[in-house]
């Protein structure tokens, strides 16, 4: 940290408590008060701030308009990996191959999909059951910077030893020269998975009905509330009998009543 950056006192963190509550519904501990003036702390050089008052002052301007997105973005948390939880995985194999419909495409939303791995997962498994049929995956996240990344498609080889061998040599290219340590994932499954900017915790634009909805290992960041609102604003977008994915240390208990469980972290609408 800059050394002439005053250290964020109880107050400023109230205040990016509150902002990045009011921004994305994530809920900061206490706990997280020196993650969130590390995290931070870049930003305030970026911006030639010389306190976090200072940035948040800010943030709270015109001219600030533009940096309030990076401030999400660096105190959004992003962990992710390919196959992660891979019951869910299984789960929507059996669903897509006893659902899909002749002509139409069965389409999945990675609803909180950070970097790009989960929904690249979902389009390796759909293209591997589904044969020649039409299929779609789109992934949205509150933080522009890991679409970019999810958009290229391209990962560290470390980040890429959960996908299944078989995968790895029909979706992956191994990066050869400069780009060497890589994988990218190749044309034609890239072209089957669009990725865009969505906040979960505001009005949704009109969807498409969707097969199947992931929403995995983000509700942990929200309290009851913003919970129970945000599951209320997808599930007009899931298709009747259509499944649902949270994270395994999650429930939806207490949260809706329009899903039944079918397993552990999975659900289904209606019949």
């Amino acid at each position: 940290m800059n050394a002439a950056v005053t250290p964020i006192s109880d107050v400023e963190f109230m205040r990016f408590q509150r902002f990045i509550h009011d921004s994305a519904g994530i809920t900061l501990s206490s706990a997280k008060k020196q993650l969130v003036a590390g995290r931070l702390a870049k930003r305030l050089a970026a911006c030639g701030s010389r306190s976090y008052s200072e940035y948040f002052r800010f943030l709270q301007t015109p001219e600030g308009h533009a940096e309030r997105q990076q401030a999400v973005d660096v105190l959004t948390t992003n962990e992710t990996y390919f196959f992660r939880e891979a019951k869910h995985f299984d789960w929507l194999r059996r669903h897509a191959e006893a659902t899909h419909r002749p002509g139409q495409p069965f389409r999945v939303w990675s609803a909180a999909c950070s970097s790009g791995e989960e929904a690249y997962s979902i389009a390796m498994v759909l293209a591997d059951c589904l044969g020649g049929n039409p299929w779609e995956v789109v992934g949205t996240d509150i933080c522009n910077r890991v679409l970019e990344k999810a958009a290229r498609g391209q990962y560290s080889v470390e980040r890429t030893e959960h996908i299944p061998k078989p995968y790895l040599r029909r979706f992956c290219l191994r990066g050869v020269g400069r780009q060497e340590g890589t994988l990218l994932i190749n044309r034609e499954l890239r072209q089957h998975v669009r990725f865009a900017p969505l906040n979960l915790n505001q009005r949704l634009p009109n969807m498409a009905p969707f097969d199947a909805i992931f929403l995995r290992n983000v509700m942990i960041y929200f309290n009851t509330e913003t919970k129970r609102q945000v599951v209320a604003r997808l599930i007009p977008a899931l298709r009747q009998g259509g499944h649902f994915y949270i994270g395994h240390s999650e429930t939806l208990n207490d949260i809706t009543q329009d899903l039944r469980a079918l397993a552990p972290a999975t659900y289904c609408k209606g019949t």
